[in-house]
């Protein structure tokens, strides 16, 4: 009997602890992600590549380096992906990339 107790108990607080887990990844702040597009379109191929350089050179360093641009794991990617699909700023990049390595 206690044995039932104990493990009614238990999925009762697991099933607390995931409601609690929803509604705390339901709410996310929106005001970052703007300020950092703007900076980000305000960055030529040739800058991300340069920064894509630095931060292969010293990945342990690569918030503070992305940091000091104004820019942020998601916004960097976010640059790259929009680079990529343009084929001369991709080659723009890709040459600035090569020469800052």
């Amino acid at each position: 009997m206690k044995y039932i107790a104990a493990t009614a108990m238990a999925l009762l607080l697991l099933g607390a602890c995931k409601e609690k887990k929803t509604t705390e990844t339901v709410t996310t702040p929106t005001t970052t992600s703007s300020s950092s597009t703007t900076v980000v379109t305000n960055m030529t191929p040739e800058d991300l590549g340069q920064l894509g350089a630095e931060i292969k050179k010293k990945p342990a360093e690569a918030h503070r380096i992305l940091s000091e641009h104004g820019l942020d794991e998601a916004s960097f990617e976010k640059a790259i992906r929009k680079v990529s699909s343009n084929v001369e700023e991709s080659r723009r990049y890709a040459a600035a990339y090569k020469k800052a390595s």
